[in-house]
């Protein structure tokens, strides 16, 4: 994403795969999907060596197992968020 890009709505993320072959960027995003509601893809050529950029949105409120699982457990319990004056 560049900076003039807006970001994602609430409980939404932009998912940039960049992988040697299209098959390869494929695969990632069939087990995103898997986890996750997700946008139709799209892909655009990578670089000069035949590479591959895959672009999908997924819908993280949207979640199946085992990524409802992860990120249950990879939230921060209340009062262990870092404070701005950094203490």
């Amino acid at each position: 994403m560049t900076d003039h890009e807006p970001l994602p709505s609430t409980g939404h993320a932009e998912v940039r795969i960049m992988a040697a072959t299209p098959e390869a960027a494929r695969r990632v995003a069939t087990v995103l999907r898997r986890c996750f509601a997700a946008t139709e893809q799209r892909s655009y050529p990578a670089g000069g060596e035949g590479g591959t950029r895959l672009h999908l949105t997924v819908d993280t409120g949207h979640a199946a197992e085992p990524a409802r699982s992860w990120l249950a457990s990879s939230r921060s319990p209340l009062g262990d968020e870092p404070r701005a004056d950094g203490a």
